[in-house]
């Protein structure tokens, strides 16, 4: 069901005396808007999502990759990963509107107009991959798109409504910017890119589980089936427990297939052993609060885990 329109952005009480009040206000409601148009990017997840893209390049490069390159990159990549935020916040809208944690977006609340937030997220997808071509390939402009394509029509469409599978599969999403920054050094993929990619794929079920942990009443009320919806919160656990390890095990498969070296090897093994531990703490304190601190926890570890990749390139080839 479509959103009305919202209404326009309020200025300044006018005052009689103050020449320059239409000019302000006329800015601040642009600059409102705007803001509006960033938060349906979702910026905190394109942050974990770029933070996973550039260590992957370093790997592929067996050094430190062009600058100019890995820029291009980030903003291609951020451009493509705010397109598809933005059609997600598009096409659940009327979801987020029951949900107490998302019900002040943009759409849900009224203050952006729903084709707007829909054609602003098309554009954004035809910049990132007429922009990633441009500056490094087809192949990683065609991964960057593809995985908005899969994001809104498999996992936002398809799978998010009807299994509690749905994040297990919909993951191979946000596991892509991983290839896209190896193609864009290389021009292929190899085995270590699709190591890294399984390292992000299994992570995700865990870190998003725990946050419908949290979320578990809002998720009921908008009849979304995440697995601790429908499963309950005690089998939502277990199985968070069991991905944690398959992190664990994919994230040490790369130390031999893409010779990495001790300050990788050491990062893994450490933060492999927190995240399990925080996982088991999970299962046996079923709790909002104990499941917030490892969905917390979980965007620590994987961005110290990458940032590890790229300082063990470094060091190797000092």
């Amino acid at each position: 069901m479509p959103q009305p329109d919202g209404a326009p952005a309020s200025g300044p009480v006018d005052r009689p005396g103050l020449e320059a009040a239409p000019q302000a206000r006329t800015r601040r409601s642009f600059l409102a808007t705007a803001g509006l148009y960033f938060k349906l990017t979702k910026p905190r997840v394109i942050e974990l999502l770029l933070v996973t893209t550039v260590p992957p390049m370093f790997l592929a490069a067996n050094g430190i990759p062009s600058v100019a390159l890995v820029f291009a990159v980030l903003l291609g990549g951020a451009a493509a990963a705010g397109g598809a935020n933005t059609i997600n916040c598009w096409i659940e809208r009327d979801r987020d509107q029951v949900m107490h944690r998302t019900r002040h977006r943009p759409l849900p609340s009224g203050e952006l107009a729903p084709v707007r937030a829909l054609w602003f997220g098309v554009v954004l997808e035809v910049i990132a991959f007429a922009f990633l071509w441009t500056t490094a390939n087809l192949l990683a402009a065609s991964l960057a798109v593809g995985a908005t394509l899969f994001y809104v029509f498999v996992y936002t469409i398809w799978l998010k409504p009807r299994s509690p599978q749905n994040i297990v599969i919909g993951g191979a999403a946000g596991a892509v910017p991983v290839l896209v920054g190896w193609a864009a050094v290389t021009g292929s993929l190899a085995g270590p890119a699709w190591v890294l990619f399984a390292v992000i794929f299994l992570w995700t079920p865990p870190h998003f589980w725990a946050l419908s942990v949290r979320y578990r009443d809002d998720y009921a009320a908008a009849g979304i089936p995440m697995l601790p919806v429908v499963k309950g919160i005690k089998v939502a656990s277990r199985h968070i427990v069991v991905y944690s390890v398959l992190v664990v095990a994919a994230t040490l498969l790369l130390v031999p297939i893409a010779s990495m070296g001790v300050v990788y090897t050491v990062a893994a093994i450490v933060l492999g052993g927190l995240f399990i531990a925080q996982a088991i703490v999970l299962a046996r304190d079923l709790t909002p609060e104990r499941a917030l601190k490892l969905f917390t926890f979980s965007n620590v570890y994987l961005a110290l885990l990458f940032t590890a990749i790229a300082v063990d390139v470094v060091v190797r080839n000092a």
